[in-house]
């Protein structure tokens, strides 16, 4: 079989260990051939990329779908295992806005004579998978990838672990030097709809507040956190908020531009809590932002792992011809669902366990 692989959407750590997976296993054990798509889905649908994306392509690559095609082999994808961000490059592009932007799809598919696409992405790249299986029948597996973890139907996604442990590493530095001067330290984590990295990092390090886009605690109730600290004698706190935290004025957005899949650019919401911070409370406040740093660099051995066994999994189903499924975690084991359940929605932080772990807070 002639398989193509794309990563879509942000980039993450864990996507070169998933591609070398897919390359190494699918050669090694079933002599397909795998073939590479640049610039997820923009490498079929070039004119459903962003603007600002498009025009970093080369006009050989916008004219001539070839170049935007790498062979992929066991010997080329020697070595990436702990690179970071992903060798086949990214786009936000999304073919579903596009004018017959499935036609297209479709088209150069049958040009490039494939057989299956394996898509590598998060919720955006993956409605996109289920669509074009659905409605113009590209034999497509998906594999879940982003820091968020918020793709329904698996446990964890590619990238995620990796986030976490480097923004647990974040509050737990933050500690020295906001109890040495007595501040209130924000750290400021990714999370649009579900605050997974803010919540796990936050408990790992030992956070004293968690603010998260599911259960937003209220301002009222954030200061009276620090202000019991401050009567236990506390003259610091730690406090973990997600971009997608809504203050009582709403989320801050930083660009009212919005991608092809609908998102505003968020970002800005610690500055904005410190502010409100250092009037109510008296105390310091300073803000750290690590922004892209979150989904930069080498993925973490849990990582590797997971993205390895994605990989091998999602070459399994196509072998079988088991399209329109992804690739999944539960329960710690490997398995497979249908694509389809990611249009259930996001897979959020539930309400028991943020009430259960909120005892940890103050």
């Amino acid at each position: 079989m002639k398989i193509a692989v794309l990563t879509g959407g942000g980039d993450c750590p864990g996507l070169n260990p998933a591609i070398r997976a897919i390359v190494k296993y699918g050669v090694k054990r079933y002599g397909h051939k795998l073939i590479g798509i640049k610039y997820g889905w923009g490498g079929f649908v070039p004119e459903a990329m962003p603007s600002r994306e498009r025009a970093t392509l080369d006009p050989e690559e916008i004219e001539n779908l070839a170049a935007r095609t790498m062979e992929l082999t066991p010997e080329n994808v020697s070595g990436i295992l702990t690179k970071g961000g992903t060798i086949l490059g990214s786009s936000r592009a999304n073919p579903i806005k596009q004018e017959k932007g499935f036609d297209l799809l479709r088209q150069r598919f049958d040009e490039l004579n494939l057989d299956a696409v394996i898509a590598i992405g998060g919720e955006d790249t993956l409605t996109v998978a289920y669509e074009a299986f659905s409605q113009v029948r590209i034999p497509v597996v998906g594999i879940p990838k982003t820091i968020d973890n918020d793709v329904f139907g698996t446990d964890t996604t590619i990238g995620f672990a990796t986030a976490y442990e480097i923004m647990t590493d974040a509050v737990d530095r933050l500690h020295s030097t906001a109890e040495s001067h007595h501040m209130i330290h924000i750290l400021e984590v990714m999370g649009r709809r579900a605050g997974w990295i803010a919540l796990r990092a936050g408990i790992a390090g030992g956070a004293d507040i968690i603010l998260i886009p599911e259960f937003p605690l209220t301002l009222d109730e954030t200061c009276a956190y620090i202000e019991e600290r401050r009567k236990h004698g506390k003259k610091f706190s730690i406090i973990v908020v997600a971009e997608g935290y809504p203050l009582s004025s709403g989320l801050v957005i930083q660009s009212e531009q919005k991608d092809p899949f609908g998102h505003e650019q968020l970002g800005g919401v610690g500055n904005r809590l410190a502010n409100l911070l250092k009037e109510k409370t008296g105390f310091d406040v300073r803000v750290t932002n690590p922004a892209y740093m979150q989904r930069g660099g080498s993925a973490a051995p849990f990582d590797r792992w997971i993205a390895t066994r994605l990989g091998i999994r999602a070459v399994d189903l196509v072998h079988n011809r088991q399209f329109g499924r992804m690739a999944a975690v539960a329960r710690n084991e490997i398995v497979d669902v249908e694509l389809r359940e990611i249009a259930i929605g996001s897979r959020l932080i539930p309400q028991e366990l943020f009430e259960e772990l909120r005892w940890l807070f103050g």
